[in-house]
């Protein structure tokens, strides 16, 4: 296998340093069946592995030059790196954006750490251990195929895909990079807009300990917009997290909030650099964005900025028939925003699966709304529960910043609480993750479970596939025929819960099979015969959404076909299966 990089862009789009070390290429590789790795010391440089693998993509898929789709759950990976000159003197860290599920770490042949979650990323300091030349990284991946209570989303816990599972991801399948910092550096910086104040809020996290008090440590933020100069600020720090506030007064630079505030149809941003500085010489700095943008509901109503909004969104997995969960290229995130956009969609619910940095990078720069849910376990445990409460913590706090995503959906459809809709102890549960996904983040909505038996949530989120128009004009026509509605037999609020007024979205219908070369396919709530068909139904299910005197917004099923779930409005390998003009259209209620 020769060595080529295919993952090579900077893998933290909202925290950027000059300085890195990209690690993906090719790895060397071996399948763990027996777990015999740890005990006969496979950390160590000189045992042998029989493969090799290119990082970040897993084995299953094509991309990693193995494609095996066999279960290992075990499975272990091995490069050499040098250091770059940038390195000397400072500490180095070590990154990953995800390892699906446990992984353990070994630098040199010295445990550095290990890390549980498999949609998240973690970082190691591994300075302690390194030389200029010659290191060696080992990492261990271990991913339980039977463990049904694991957050796993829509992996298959069967060797072969069915129904509306798919190919499992093993291991890496995120970037893996080093990075040099000074002994106290930036961790991150947690950047709250507040568009009616026009202000921004900071909150500051040193990595490396509270700054000496003898030594003289400033935070400085310098904004900017399209290349102009907005303002200049600059902190005194004396702990390891500070609150900070910078006005922007920016309305010498444009009047308007067109050119202001952001919104899919606005997608304005702007630049902000952080500076730490000691002593009047800056240690670190780093480069990042903000959009000024507010979700709210009032009323009864979601506002955007202030106003009405409704939201029409599109159900995207983010599965890729090459990569599985990883995208072939940035290049293919941005063609995949790009092409939701053009169909006429303002927003994409991502669909059991915590999405590459990347995806979320182009969202905020091309203007899509984003809705962020967890990839779910199945089962209910305790031990899942706070596995899995671990987890959303670490991707709401990674994710933050971002202002595409306007809403966190920790679970959908009940999975992992399967009892949820009499079990006071799961609805407990459910209830816990709104409220800490709120103290978190109070700036957006919540929704508790998506689709059905719905606890305490910000929008009333309803799944229905029925596909006859006047089925769904009658449903949606008032919001007592909503409210007394069971679409899929289930009951939309779980018991002992009340409707408390909130916006109502259908937030999965449609579903339209259609497969023109005649393949069997598993999922068939509606299937067209041809394209002309296809289009049809689809504006059968679209027009009750846009005619509603209820409904404030819509998440089509989906984006893509997926393995051998075949509704997409795209092909697996992102072939319109209309063209894109006539949805829109759709899309845009105009007559078809």
């Amino acid at each position: 296998m020769k060595e080529n990089v295919i993952r090579d862009e900077y893998p933290r789009p909202q925290f950027v340093r000059n300085d890195w070390l990209n690690l993906n290429g090719i790895w060397q590789f071996a399948f763990d069946d027996a777990r015999r790795g740890e005990t006969e010391r496979w950390y160590m440089s000189e045992v042998p592995f029989d493969r090799q693998i290119q990082v970040p993509f897993c084995f299953e898929s094509k991309l990693s030059g193995i494609g095996d789709t066999s279960i290992h759950d075990v499975v272990w990976y091995r490069r050499t790196f040098a250091l770059a000159p940038f390195f000397r003197g400072k500490r180095t860290l070590l990154h990953f954006g995800a390892v699906d599920y446990r992984a353990s770490v070994w630098v040199n042949g010295i445990f550095v750490g290990s890390h549980e979650g498999g949609h998240t990323p973690f970082t190691l300091d591994i300075t302690h251990t390194i030389q200029d030349e010659d290191n060696v990284l080992t990492v261990r991946a271990e991913d339980d195929h039977l463990d049904t209570s694991l957050p796993r989303g829509k992996q298959y816990w069967k060797e072969k895909s069915e129904s509306i599972f798919y190919t499992r991801t093993t291991g890496i399948w995120q970037s893996v990079w080093l990075e040099p910092v000074s002994t106290i550096s930036l961790q991150k910086v947690m950047c709250t807009p507040d568009l009616d104040r026009n202000r921004i809020e900071l909150k500051v996290f040193l990595r490396g300990g509270r700054p000496e008090k003898q030594v003289k440590t400033e935070f400085s933020v310098t904004i900017g917009i399209r290349g102009q100069h907005v303002t200049k600020a600059v902190f005194q720090l004396t702990q390891e997290i500070g609150s900070y506030t910078v006005d922007l007064n920016d309305f010498h630079i444009h009047q308007s909030t067109h050119e202001r505030w952001w919104s899919p149809h606005t997608p304005n941003l702007y630049d902000i650099e952080y500076e730490l500085i000691q002593e009047a010489e800056t240690i670190d700095r780093v480069s990042s964005y903000f959009g000024m943008r507010k979700i709210s509901i009032v009323d009864g109503q979601i506002y955007l900025n202030n106003w009405p909004y409704f939201m029409k969104l599109v159900l995207d997995q983010g599965y890729h028939p090459d990569g599985i969960l990883t995208f072939p290229s940035d290049d293919a995130i941005r063609r995949d925003v790009e092409m939701t956009k053009a169909m006429g969609f303002n927003g994409a619910r991502k669909h059991q699966k915590v999405e590459d940095p990347r995806y979320l990078y182009w969202c905020d720069r091309l203007g899509l709304l984003v809705w962020g849910e967890m990839a779910n376990g199945h089962d209910w445990s305790d031990t899942n529960s706070g596995r899995f409460t671990a987890e959303w913590k670490s991707a709401i706090d990674r994710d933050y910043n971002h202002p595409c995503i306007v809403a966190w959906v920790p679970i959908n459809e009940s999975w992992g609480v399967p009892n949820i809709v009499s079990d006071e102890r799961e609805q407990n549960y459910a209830t816990s993750l709104y409220y800490l996904t709120k103290s978190m983040d109070p700036s957006r909505l919540v929704v508790s479970n998506d689709g059905w038996e719905q606890v305490k949530t910000d929008l009333m989120t309803i799944h229905d596939y029925a596909w006859n128009e006047s089925i769904l004009e009658q449903r949606y026509g008032s919001l007592e025929t909503v409210l007394s509605s069971r679409p899929a037999a289930r009951l939309l609020l779980a018991k002992g819960q009340t409707y408390e007024g909130q916006p109502i979205i259908v937030s999965e219908f449609g579903g339209i099979s259609y497969d023109s070369n005649h393949e069997e396919f598993a999922i068939n709530y509606s299937a067209a015969r041809n394209e002309e068909d296809l289009l049809q139904r689809l504006a059968a299910v679209i027009r009750p959404m846009l005619r509603s005197p209820i409904v404030q917004g819509f998440c089509y099923t989906q984006l893509t076909d997926v393995e051998q779930e075949v509704n997409g409005l795209l092909t697996y390998d992102r072939k319109p299966k209309l063209p894109i003009e006539k949805i829109r259209e759709v899309m845009e209620g105009r007559p078809v």
